[in-house]
Protein backbone atom coordinates (compact mmCIF):
# COMPACT_ATOMS: atom_id res chain seq x y z
CA UNK A 1 0.00 0.00 0.00
CA UNK A 2 2.79 2.42 0.86
CA UNK A 3 5.93 2.89 -1.20
CA UNK A 4 9.21 4.47 -0.17
CA UNK A 5 9.75 6.24 3.11
CA UNK A 6 8.62 9.72 4.00
CA UNK A 7 7.82 12.41 1.46
CA UNK A 8 11.24 13.88 0.64
CA UNK A 9 9.62 17.30 0.45
CA UNK A 10 8.74 17.01 4.15
CA UNK A 11 11.56 18.79 5.93
CA UNK A 12 9.83 19.95 9.10
CA UNK A 13 6.57 20.02 11.02
CA UNK A 14 4.29 22.71 12.39
CA UNK A 15 0.92 22.83 14.06
CA UNK A 16 -2.11 23.21 11.85
CA UNK A 17 -5.16 25.10 13.01
CA UNK A 18 -7.44 22.95 15.22
CA UNK A 19 -5.70 19.72 14.20
CA UNK A 20 -5.29 17.17 16.97
CA UNK A 21 -3.82 14.41 14.77
CA UNK A 22 -1.55 14.38 11.75
CA UNK A 23 -1.17 12.19 8.69
CA UNK A 24 -4.93 11.83 8.59
CA UNK A 25 -6.91 10.99 5.48
CA UNK A 26 -10.67 11.07 5.05
CA UNK A 27 -13.25 11.48 7.79
CA UNK A 28 -16.42 9.44 7.31
CA UNK A 29 -19.66 10.11 9.15
CA UNK A 30 -21.69 7.03 10.08
CA UNK A 31 -25.35 6.88 11.00
CA UNK A 32 -26.11 5.68 14.52
CA UNK A 33 -27.29 2.21 13.41
CA UNK A 34 -25.71 -1.23 13.61
CA UNK A 35 -25.24 -3.34 10.50
CA UNK A 36 -22.31 -5.28 9.05
CA UNK A 37 -20.36 -4.22 5.98
CA UNK A 38 -18.27 -6.25 3.54
CA UNK A 39 -14.86 -4.86 2.52
CA UNK A 40 -15.66 -1.92 0.28
CA UNK A 41 -18.69 -0.94 2.35
CA UNK A 42 -18.34 2.58 3.67
CA UNK A 43 -18.22 1.37 7.27
CA UNK A 44 -15.56 -1.28 6.69
CA UNK A 45 -12.18 0.43 6.99
CA UNK A 46 -10.07 -2.53 5.92
CA UNK A 47 -10.19 -2.01 2.16
CA UNK A 48 -9.22 1.65 1.91
CA UNK A 49 -5.70 2.47 0.62
CA UNK A 50 -5.57 5.62 2.78
CA UNK A 51 -6.30 6.47 6.42
CA UNK A 52 -9.98 6.62 7.36
CA UNK A 53 -11.35 8.16 10.57
CA UNK A 54 -14.96 7.47 11.55
CA UNK A 55 -17.36 9.51 13.63
CA UNK A 56 -20.91 8.51 14.54
CA UNK A 57 -23.73 11.01 14.06
CA UNK A 58 -25.17 10.35 17.49
CA UNK A 59 -28.91 9.87 17.67
CA UNK A 60 -29.44 9.90 13.90
CA UNK A 61 -30.33 6.56 12.32
CA UNK A 62 -31.34 5.61 8.80
CA UNK A 63 -34.99 6.31 9.60
CA UNK A 64 -34.16 9.89 10.55
CA UNK A 65 -31.82 10.43 7.63
CA UNK A 66 -33.85 8.85 4.84
CA UNK A 67 -37.52 8.58 5.80
CA UNK A 68 -38.26 11.60 8.00
CA UNK A 69 -39.98 14.35 6.04
CA UNK A 70 -38.71 17.00 8.44
CA UNK A 71 -34.95 16.57 8.54
CA UNK A 72 -34.17 19.67 10.59
CA UNK A 73 -33.31 17.57 13.65
CA UNK A 74 -30.46 15.98 11.67
CA UNK A 75 -28.60 19.18 10.91
CA UNK A 76 -27.07 19.82 14.34
CA UNK A 77 -25.71 16.28 14.96
CA UNK A 78 -24.37 16.03 11.40
CA UNK A 79 -22.56 19.36 11.57
CA UNK A 80 -21.15 18.46 15.00
CA UNK A 81 -19.79 15.17 13.63
CA UNK A 82 -18.21 17.00 10.70
CA UNK A 83 -16.52 19.47 13.03
CA UNK A 84 -15.18 16.67 15.22
CA UNK A 85 -13.65 15.02 12.17
CA UNK A 86 -12.14 18.31 11.09
CA UNK A 87 -10.69 18.90 14.54
CA UNK A 88 -9.25 15.40 14.51
CA UNK A 89 -7.23 16.46 11.50
CA UNK A 90 -9.12 14.86 8.60
CA UNK A 91 -8.25 16.44 5.29
CA UNK A 92 -11.72 15.89 3.80
CA UNK A 93 -15.09 14.70 5.05
CA UNK A 94 -17.48 12.16 3.56
CA UNK A 95 -20.52 10.23 4.79
CA UNK A 96 -21.57 6.62 4.49
CA UNK A 97 -24.98 7.05 2.91
CA UNK A 98 -25.83 8.87 -0.29
CA UNK A 99 -28.87 10.44 1.36
CA UNK A 100 -26.50 12.67 3.31
CA UNK A 101 -26.63 14.62 0.04
CA UNK A 102 -29.48 16.58 1.60
CA UNK A 103 -26.96 18.26 3.92
CA UNK A 104 -24.09 18.89 1.48
CA UNK A 105 -24.38 22.66 1.60
CA UNK A 106 -24.88 22.94 5.36
CA UNK A 107 -21.82 20.84 6.13
CA UNK A 108 -19.61 22.46 3.49
CA UNK A 109 -20.51 25.86 4.94
CA UNK A 110 -19.75 24.71 8.50
CA UNK A 111 -16.19 23.38 8.08
CA UNK A 112 -12.95 24.42 6.40
CA UNK A 113 -12.12 21.17 4.61
CA UNK A 114 -13.66 19.75 1.42
CA UNK A 115 -16.94 17.90 1.92
CA UNK A 116 -18.16 14.92 -0.13
CA UNK A 117 -21.51 13.98 1.37
CA UNK A 118 -22.83 11.71 -1.39
CA UNK A 119 -21.60 9.62 -4.29
CA UNK A 120 -24.32 11.42 -6.26
CA UNK A 121 -21.92 14.38 -6.46
CA UNK A 122 -20.45 12.52 -9.43
CA UNK A 123 -23.65 12.57 -11.48
CA UNK A 124 -23.04 16.01 -13.05
CA UNK A 125 -19.52 14.89 -14.02
CA UNK A 126 -20.91 11.67 -15.49
CA UNK A 127 -23.48 13.66 -17.49
CA UNK A 128 -20.67 15.79 -18.91
CA UNK A 129 -18.36 12.97 -19.92
CA UNK A 130 -20.93 10.67 -21.58
CA UNK A 131 -22.49 13.36 -23.76
CA UNK A 132 -26.00 14.66 -24.23
CA UNK A 133 -27.03 11.65 -26.33
CA UNK A 134 -26.58 9.30 -23.33
CA UNK A 135 -28.32 9.15 -19.96
CA UNK A 136 -26.79 8.59 -16.51
CA UNK A 137 -28.62 6.06 -14.36
CA UNK A 138 -28.83 6.46 -10.61
CA UNK A 139 -29.13 3.24 -8.58
CA UNK A 140 -30.32 4.35 -5.16
CA UNK A 141 -31.40 2.62 -1.97
CA UNK A 142 -34.92 4.07 -1.77
CA UNK A 143 -36.15 5.65 -4.97
CA UNK A 144 -39.31 7.00 -3.35
CA UNK A 145 -37.30 8.96 -0.79
CA UNK A 146 -34.82 10.65 -3.12
CA UNK A 147 -36.22 14.15 -3.52
CA UNK A 148 -35.42 17.10 -5.74
CA UNK A 149 -33.85 18.71 -2.67
CA UNK A 150 -31.32 15.86 -2.46
CA UNK A 151 -30.48 16.24 -6.13
CA UNK A 152 -30.14 20.01 -6.16
CA UNK A 153 -27.92 19.98 -3.08
CA UNK A 154 -25.26 18.02 -4.99
CA UNK A 155 -25.62 19.92 -8.26
CA UNK A 156 -28.02 17.60 -10.11
CA UNK A 157 -30.74 19.18 -12.22
CA UNK A 158 -33.92 17.22 -11.36
CA UNK A 159 -35.04 17.70 -14.96
CA UNK A 160 -31.89 16.09 -16.40
CA UNK A 161 -31.97 12.64 -17.96
CA UNK A 162 -31.28 10.49 -14.91
CA UNK A 163 -33.23 7.21 -14.87
CA UNK A 164 -33.73 5.94 -11.33
CA UNK A 165 -33.67 2.41 -9.91
CA UNK A 166 -34.64 1.84 -6.29
CA UNK A 167 -32.93 -1.07 -4.58
CA UNK A 168 -35.71 -1.49 -2.02
CA UNK A 169 -38.56 -0.87 -4.45
CA UNK A 170 -37.19 -3.29 -7.06
CA UNK A 171 -37.84 -6.37 -4.91
CA UNK A 172 -34.65 -7.89 -6.36
CA UNK A 173 -32.38 -7.30 -3.36
CA UNK A 174 -34.18 -8.75 -0.31
CA UNK A 175 -30.98 -9.92 1.41
CA UNK A 176 -29.35 -6.52 1.15
CA UNK A 177 -32.49 -4.72 2.31
CA UNK A 178 -32.77 -7.01 5.36
CA UNK A 179 -29.41 -5.69 6.58
CA UNK A 180 -31.28 -2.45 7.24
CA UNK A 181 -34.80 -3.68 7.92
CA UNK A 182 -34.16 -6.55 10.36
CA UNK A 183 -35.24 -5.22 13.79
CA UNK A 184 -32.72 -7.34 15.69
CA UNK A 185 -29.15 -6.23 14.82
CA UNK A 186 -27.85 -9.65 15.89
CA UNK A 187 -29.76 -11.19 12.97
CA UNK A 188 -28.40 -8.83 10.32
CA UNK A 189 -26.29 -11.17 8.22
CA UNK A 190 -25.82 -11.96 4.56
CA UNK A 191 -23.89 -14.12 2.10
CA UNK A 192 -21.52 -12.19 -0.17
CA UNK A 193 -22.41 -14.29 -3.20
CA UNK A 194 -26.15 -13.86 -2.61
CA UNK A 195 -25.96 -10.09 -2.28
CA UNK A 196 -23.65 -9.80 -5.28
CA UNK A 197 -26.12 -11.77 -7.39
CA UNK A 198 -29.00 -9.54 -6.26
CA UNK A 199 -27.15 -6.31 -6.97
CA UNK A 200 -25.87 -7.46 -10.36
CA UNK A 201 -29.34 -8.67 -11.37
CA UNK A 202 -30.83 -5.28 -10.56
CA UNK A 203 -28.06 -3.42 -12.38
CA UNK A 204 -28.43 -5.57 -15.50
CA UNK A 205 -32.19 -5.13 -15.63
CA UNK A 206 -31.82 -1.39 -15.03
CA UNK A 207 -29.34 -1.13 -17.88
CA UNK A 208 -31.54 -3.22 -20.20
CA UNK A 209 -34.55 -0.96 -19.52
CA UNK A 210 -32.49 2.08 -20.49
CA UNK A 211 -30.33 1.21 -23.50
CA UNK A 212 -29.23 4.86 -23.86
CA UNK A 213 -27.56 4.71 -20.45
CA UNK A 214 -23.92 5.77 -20.80
CA UNK A 215 -22.92 5.54 -17.14
CA UNK A 216 -24.34 4.44 -13.80
CA UNK A 217 -23.91 6.04 -10.38
CA UNK A 218 -24.27 3.80 -7.32
CA UNK A 219 -25.63 5.82 -4.42
CA UNK A 220 -25.64 3.21 -1.68
CA UNK A 221 -22.45 2.61 0.32
CA UNK A 222 -23.46 -1.01 0.92
CA UNK A 223 -23.42 -1.63 -2.85
CA UNK A 224 -19.83 -0.44 -3.24
CA UNK A 225 -18.32 -3.93 -2.62
CA UNK A 226 -20.08 -5.12 -5.78
CA UNK A 227 -19.25 -2.18 -8.05
CA UNK A 228 -16.66 -4.12 -10.03
CA UNK A 229 -19.06 -7.03 -10.53
CA UNK A 230 -21.73 -4.59 -11.73
CA UNK A 231 -19.31 -3.08 -14.22
CA UNK A 232 -18.28 -6.49 -15.55
CA UNK A 233 -21.90 -7.22 -16.42
CA UNK A 234 -23.13 -3.88 -17.76
CA UNK A 235 -19.84 -2.76 -19.37
CA UNK A 236 -20.29 1.00 -18.96
CA UNK A 237 -18.58 3.51 -16.64
CA UNK A 238 -19.64 2.99 -13.02
CA UNK A 239 -19.35 5.79 -10.49
CA UNK A 240 -19.50 4.76 -6.84
CA UNK A 241 -18.46 5.76 -3.35
CA UNK A 242 -15.13 4.12 -4.13
CA UNK A 243 -14.42 6.33 -7.12
CA UNK A 244 -15.51 9.41 -5.17
CA UNK A 245 -13.32 8.66 -2.14
CA UNK A 246 -10.31 7.86 -4.29
CA UNK A 247 -10.82 11.22 -5.97
CA UNK A 248 -11.40 13.04 -2.68
CA UNK A 249 -8.21 11.72 -1.15
CA UNK A 250 -6.22 12.56 -4.27
CA UNK A 251 -7.50 16.13 -4.10
CA UNK A 252 -6.36 16.70 -0.50
CA UNK A 253 -3.26 14.45 -0.46
CA UNK A 254 -1.96 14.42 -3.99
CA UNK A 255 0.28 11.50 -4.80
CA UNK A 256 3.85 11.92 -5.99
CA UNK A 257 5.11 10.32 -9.18
CA UNK A 258 7.92 7.83 -9.49
CA UNK A 259 9.21 6.63 -12.83
CA UNK A 260 11.85 7.18 -15.43
CA UNK A 261 12.49 9.01 -18.70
Amino acid sequence: MWTGNRDTGLTGIRSRKQHRCYGMGLGVMLVDDVYPGFPGDMRNASAYPFPVQYDIVRGIGFDDLIFAEDKSACVGPIVEAARRLQDMGCRAIAAECGYFAYFQREVADAVDVPVFMSSLLQAPLARTVVGAHRSVGLMVAFRDHLTDAHLRAVGIDPAADHPLAGIAESGLCPTLVRLYDEPDPALREASYEVVEHEVVTLARQFRERHPRMGAMVLECGAVQPFARAVQRHIDIPVFSWGTLLDYAYGVVAHRDYYGHV
